[in-house]
Formats: C-alpha cells, sequence, structure tokens
C-alpha cells in the first residue's frame, strides 16, 4: 500500500488542476530532471521516471478518471474512502470507537475478485494475471500479476527550416519542438536538405531526437551541389565600359571587375566562394550578368544618350539573315 504514488504530488499539481496546468508542470519537471541535464544521478533519473508515468496518467482523461475513482483505496489503510459505508472499523488507540467508512466486500464473491477488478480497470492493457493452488494454505489459490514495464525508449524524427545563411555557418541556435519544449542546439556549418541531426535522449522516453534538415530556398542565391548561382544587375554604361562592383556571397561582399562589352546573360565565377562539399571542398559561386534598363531618365541622362546615338556607329542589326 505505501508504494502507492500520487501522480498530483509528482508532478506538483491539485487534483483540480487543467489538462494545459498538467502539461505545463510535465514540460517544467521534465526539463528539470532530464537525464542529459543530470548526468550521473539516478534519482534524478528516477524522478524524471515517475514524471513520465504520472503524465502518461493524467493527460488521457479515460485513465485520470480512472485514477480518481480507484486512487483512494491505496491512498488509505484498509482501501477507505469510495465504497458505501456497510462495514465499520474500530481504533484500538483511545476509549471510542471511530465509525469511519470502509471497503463493501460484499459485492465481490472473494477478495482475490476485487483485487482483479482493481487493477484491471487501473492498470494498462498490457497487464497479465496467473492463478496457482497455494501450497502454503490447502484449499486456496493465489494470484500473480505481471505489470507492464515502463514505456520502451523509441527514437523521432522532427523537420528543422533552416535558412541558407544559418546552414551554412551552423552555430549555436535555439529552437522550438512541436511538443512545446526549446532546446539549444550545437548545428554544424555546411548544412545541406536531408541531412539528419542527433539530439540523444531527447525522443520517446529518453531515445534519440533526428532533425531532418530543409535548408530555406534563397531568394537571391541558388545552390545546385557545392555551386552556387546568382544574378546580378548591371547597367548598359557599366556592360559597355566595365568596373569593378561588389557582389554579395555567403561571405559578404565580394569585389569582382566586370569586364567591357560583357553581355546579359554571361557568366562569371568566383572561385571558391560557392558551398562546401562533404570533403570540406568549396565550390564556385556563378555569377550571371543581367543589363537593366532604366525606367526613367533625368533630363541630363536623356541629353547624353540623345549625343550617344548620334556618335554611335554599332548597328545589331546590320547583319539579321533576312
Amino acid at each position: 500500500m505505501q508504494n502507492f504514488r500520487n501522480y498530483y504530488d509528482i508532478l506538483g499539481i491539485t487534483k483540480d488542476a487543467t489538462a494545459d496546468e498538467i502539461k505545463k508542470s510535465f514540460r517544467r519537471l521534465a526539463r528539470q530532471y532530464h537525464p542529459d541535464l543530470n548526468p550521473g544521478n539516478k534519482a534524478a533519473e528516477e524522478r524524471f521516471k515517475d514524471i513520465n508515468e504520472a503524465y502518461e496518467v493524467l493527460s488521457d482523461s479515460s485513465k485520470r478518471s480512472q485514477y480518481d475513482q480507484f486512487g483512494r483505496y491505496w491512498n488509505r489503510p484498509g482501501f477507505q474512502g469510495s465504497a458505501r459505508p456497510s462495514t465499520r472499523n474500530w481504533n484500538s488507540r483511545g476509549g471510542d470507537r471511530n465509525a469511519i467508512n470502509d471497503v463493501d466486500f460484499g459485492e465481490f464473491t472473494d477478495f482475490s475478485s476485487f483485487v482483479d477488478q482493481l487493477l484491471n480497470r487501473r492498470a494498462s492493457s498490457g497487464t497479465t494475471t496467473s492463478t496457482a493452488r497455494d501450497d502454503f494454505r490447502p484449499g486456496t489459490t493465489k494470484t500473480s500479476y505481471t505489470m507492464p514495464p515502463r514505456t520502451t525508449r523509441r527514437d523521432a524524427e522532427a523537420r528543422l527550416a533552416v535558412p541558407l545563411e544559418k546552414a551554412y555557418l551552423g552555430g549555436r541556435e535555439r529552437i522550438r519542438l512541436e511538443d512545446g519544449r526549446s532546446l539549444e542546439v550545437n548545428m554544424p556549418s555546411a548544412m545541406v536538405t536531408g541531412q539528419r541531426i542527433r539530439l540523444k535522449g531527447q525522443g520517446v522516453s529518453g531515445g534519440d531526437l533526428y532533425l531532418k534538415i530543409e535548408v530555406v530556398p534563397h531568394p537571391f542565391f541558388k545552390l545546385d551541389g557545392t555551386d552556387i548561382f546568382c544574378e546580378l544587375p548591371i547597367t548598359p554604361s557599366e556592360a559597355v565600359l566595365g568596373r569593378p562592383v561588389e557582389v554579395p556571397t555567403l561571405d559578404g561582399l565580394v569585389k569582382m571587375t566586370i569586364p567591357p562589352g560583357v553581355r546579359s546573360g554571361q557568366r562569371l565565377r568566383l572561385a571558391n566562394k560557392g558551398y562546401p562539399g562533404v570533403s570540406g571542398q568549396r565550390g564556385d559561386q556563378i555569377v550571371e550578368i543581367q543589363i537593366v534598363m532604366p525606367k526613367e531618365l533625368t533630363e541630363q541622362e536623356r541629353e547624353l544618350y540623345e549625343k550617344l546615338r548620334q556618335l554611335e556607329t554599332f548597328n545589331p542589326r546590320a547583319d539579321l539573315p533576312v
């Protein structure tokens, strides 16, 4: 009887606690006593198991109802508290006799039948029983109960979307899981979509949690293996005359020289500015030139274009095959 666990006390909540209060208390205690945060602490490990056991029952409305109904039998001497007052128990410490409610065994054929019903209604479906003759009490039988083991450790997987810059750099990152837990994770550098990161002991009942990485598409950079592609807009004058420009890369801005007479769609290469591969070797960044025409011109710009038109000798339509 003394081994009865009061699940409400274990979670530090009252009997009328709401589902949200139960979940909030469980998360707080689970973080506090998690084996990974208390390495080598056997007491914390056992406490963590009790917390999980209590939450498994109280978070299930059906199990909680059964626990509330039958738990009182185990909490008081003589299995008192829930049956109708048909028998009486005497207090022998004083001269007065104090009648208290006790269990009515009249509805059961024997005490074992009562225990059978009690255990079957509060234990999980995995509970098994066996009955054998009791050699020490002729004419009677004894019943053995085999309770199922605690929840088996099981690995779990969760998807984690990561921006390209974070996937490239890695580093410590605080993430929030779907079950509400918040974890600080040491992310490796050069992560790729489909890669899995193992978090030891963060799965089900102490199993491992695997984060499946999904690198979020970037609006400027496009990853293709270890090469990175981007489109760089330039002005018509830059295309004709060429000039040094700054190009965004995963490492920041890098200077690159636009050659004179570059064409729209032409590709230039920035060596070793791509994405790291498995061996650590980096690919290249491929810069595709896009010549952009101005939508609006100032009066002075228009005058200069007029002069240029009068002076230019280049005719791109001179060699049309017609």
